[in-house]
C-alpha cells in the first residue's frame, strides 16, 4: 500500500493528502533511477580497481617476472662493464705498448649506435616500463659494440705478435760463420782494395777461413739466388728474410740450397772459398737493409758473448786492406 503525503493547510487549518500529478511520479522515478545507477557505477569502479581477472593476473605476474630479469640483467651488464673496463685498460697500456701501438681512442670504444631510434617499434605503445626496457636495450647494444671492438683489437694484437715472431727469426742475428773457425779479416767502410790498389767503400764484412769452412744462414728466409761468377763475387748466395732484410754470401766454394728453397736461421748453406775477385780464402758477408747495404756488426745478437762481439766491433774499426 503506497504511502500518502500530507501537507499543512492554512486555510482549513487541516492535514490535507497531498496530490501527486504523473509528471512529479515520472521525475521522482529517473532520480531514484539514477541514484542508483551512479551507486552501481561506483560499486564497479572501486572492484575492478581491487580485482583483476585470471588472465589480467597471470600477464601482471609475467610482467612483474620480466622486470625482475631485467634488473638482473643490468645488475650482470654492470658487472661486465667492469670487467671490459679493465680489457680496455690492459689493451691499451700494456698489450698495445708492447708492439708499439697507438691506443684506442675513447671515442671510437664509447661510440653510440643509435640508440632509441633502434627501437622505434617499442616507443608509444603503452608498455610499462618504457624507459627502464629501453634503457637496458641500449646499454646491452653499447656493451656489444665494446666487445666487437675489443675483440677486433686483440686479432690486431695476434697479428702484430705473430708478425713479430716472423721478424724475431728473420733478422740476420748470428755470424755466418764460427768465430772458432774463422776470424774478421776486414770491416765495413771504407778499406784499401787488395786488387784494384784503391781506397773504396767495402759494404760487407769479411771472415778469414780455411776452404771448406761452412756457412750458415743467419736468419729465416727464401733463397732468392745461388749463382757462379768467375770475377767479382765468385759463387754466391743471396737470401730474402722479409721485412726488408736481405743478406749475401761471397766467394764460396760450394752450395748446400737451391733457389726458392726456404731455410732458418743456423742451417748450413754451403762452404767458404776463393772464388771470383778474391785475394784468399774467406767468406765475404753483407746485409741489406730496405735495399741498403749496412754494417751486419750491429745485427750479431745471438749466439755470441759480449766479450766476442766486443772483439768483433774492435776489429772490424780497424781501417785495413779488404779480402
Amino acid at each position: 500500500m503506497p504511502k500518502v503525503k500530507y501537507h499543512y493547510d492554512t486555510e482549513t487549518c487541516k492535514y490535507e493528502p497531498v496530490k501527486r500529478t504523473t509528471a512529479s511520479v515520472i521525475l521522482d522515478s529517473l532520480m531514484y533511477g539514477s541514484l542508483v545507477l551512479i551507486g552501481a557505477v561506483c560499486i564497479l569502479v572501486i572492484y575492478l580497481s581491487y580485482y583483476d581477472s585470471p588472465n589480467e593476473k597471470l600477464l601482471r605476474k609475467g610482467n612483474d617476472k620480466l622486470v625482475f630479469r631485467l634488473q638482473m640483467m643490468n645488475k650482470e651488464m654492470k658487472q661486465v662493464d667492469k670487467v671490459l673496463a679493465q680489457l680496455e685498460n690492459r689493451d691499451d697500456n700494456i698489450y698495445r705498448t708492447i708492439f708499439e701501438q697507438e691506443p684506442i681512442a675513447a671515442s671510437i670504444r664509447n661510440a653510440g649506435i643509435g640508440g632509441a631510434r633502434r627501437y622505434q617499434d617499442l616507443v608509444g605503445q603503452g608498455l610499462e616500463n618504457e624507459e627502464f626496457l629501453l634503457k637496458t636495450l641500449t646499454h646491452f647494444d653499447q656493451i656489444k659494440r665494446q666487445m666487437y671492438i675489443q675483440t677486433k683489437s686483440y686479432d690486431e694484437l695476434l697479428s702484430l705478435a705473430r708478425r713479430q715472431h716472423l721478424l724475431l727469426a728473420s733478422i740476420p742475428a748470428i755470424t755466418p760463420i764460427s768465430l772458432k773457425q774463422s776470424y774478421l779479416s776486414s770491416g765495413f767502410g771504407m778499406r784499401f782494395h787488395p786488387i784494384h790498389k784503391i781506397r773504396r767503400m767495402h759494404k760487407g764484412i769479411d771472415f778469414g777461413a780455411r776452404v771448406g769452412t761452412p756457412i750458415y744462414a743467419t736468419g729465416a728466409g727464401k733463397v732468392t739466388k745461388v749463382s757462379t761468377r768467375f770475377t767479382g763475387p765468385g759463387k754466391h748466395i743471396e737470401i730474402d728474410h722479409g721485412f726488408g732484410f736481405r743478406t749475401r754470401y761471397l766467394h764460396l766454394s760450394e752450395f748446400n740450397v737451391k733457389v726458392g728453397q726456404k731455410v732458418k736461421r743456423g742451417e748450413l748453406i754451403g762452404y767458404s772459398g776463393n772464388t771470383g775477385t778474391s785475394s784468399g780464402p774467406h767468406l765475404h758477408y753483407e746485409v741489406v737493409k730496405n735495399r741498403k747495404k749496412v754494417n751486419p756488426i750491429h745485427y750479431f745478437y745471438q749466439d755470441i758473448t759480449n766479450a766476442e762481439f766486443e772483439k768483433l766491433v774492435e776489429l772490424a774499426s780497424i781501417e785495413n786492406s779488404s779480402m
